[in-house]
């Protein structure tokens, strides 16, 4: 867990003590140098997601002052890493119920460049942040996760936005906290039939699975986020809420519980019609390590 220090010079000396040369440790932007001297990986839908839906502070900063802290002032900095205390503007909150101050702070361990040399943050780069505030210190903000802290980009940015505006609507798909009961009732002709897989909601809403099967026709599946099925409905389009609460979130097989009010005879097409939504959702694809 990072911890924070207050924005101030005097707060920031009075912690790293022996620190006589701030100036030799912040470092300036000059037109020849880039942002950050090594990549950051490319984030898939759900690794945003996890990023994003359970940060209280999501923010694009540019960087106003940077202090690497040195090994002793840091020790529990994991290897080939190196820490920095950073004060930043906020340019734009994406997403802050309670807002935040004009300037910010933050703790960020970011890996070493080549020949295990500390990275170079320019004065005026621009960064996204996920993070929290931390309570009782206005303006002074905690990392969500090691990598919550990316090279600011426009089309990232936006992409961000999309998901917490689709997150923030009020119909928005809810958390998955379990499977319940499968059902599944035969049609009149053989090969025809509907399955439907309750599944729990972290909000108690209704949520189900439906599996329509027809002789010569591949099985439809779709969503009901209420207790109303649109027979119309489709599949969750991929790389949105809908998609990823279910790709990331429902396991890769139906739970033995699920079938235990569902007679016998239906337990492998229940098993069978689980594999046509879990098949039609695809991968849930990570790249982060978390």
């Amino acid at each position: 867990m990072f911890l924070i220090f207050r924005r101030s010079r005097i707060s920031v000396r009075s912690v790293i003590l022996g620190f006589s040369a701030l100036a030799a440790t912040t470092v300036v932007s000059t037109p020849s140098e880039s942002q950050v001297s090594v990549p950051f990986p490319a984030l898939t839908y759900a690794d945003f997601a996890d990023l994003t839906l359970p940060s209280p502070v999501v923010a694009h900063v540019r960087v106003t002052r940077v202090v690497r802290l040195k090994p002793k002032q840091a020790p529990n900095v994991a290897p080939g890493k190196s820490r920095f205390f950073v004060e930043a503007d906020v340019v734009s909150l994406l997403k802050g119920a309670g807002g935040v101050p004009p300037a910010v702070t933050y703790l960020v361990d970011l890996p070493n460049g080549p020949g295990g040399k500390p990275i170079k943050i320019q004065k005026k780069s621009e960064f996204l942040v996920f993070a929290s505030p931390v309570p009782g210190r206005p303006g002074e903000l905690r990392l969500s996760a090691p990598d919550a802290h990316r090279i600011w980009s426009p089309a990232e940015g936006e992409r961000v936005r999309q998901l917490i505006q689709e997150s923030a609507r009020p119909d928005a798909p809810p958390q998955i906290s379990g499977i319940g009961r499968g059902f599944h009732v035969p049609g009149s002709l053989p090969g025809e039939g509907e399955t439907q897989i309750f599944l729990q909601a972290a909000d108690g809403r209704p949520i189900s699975l439906n599996i329509l099967r027809r002789p010569g026709e591949r099985s439809r599946w779709a969503v009901a986020l209420s207790e109303i099925v649109d027979d119309a409905a489709e599949p969750p389009v991929r790389d949105t809420l809908l998609w990823y609460r279910l790709a990331c979130t429902l396991p890769p097989n139906l739970p033995p519980q699920s079938l235990a009010d569902a007679e016998a005879a239906y337990h492998v097409m229940i098993r069978m019609d689980y594999q046509v939504v879990m098949q039609g959702l695809g991968p849930c694809a990570r790249t982060r390590t978390r």
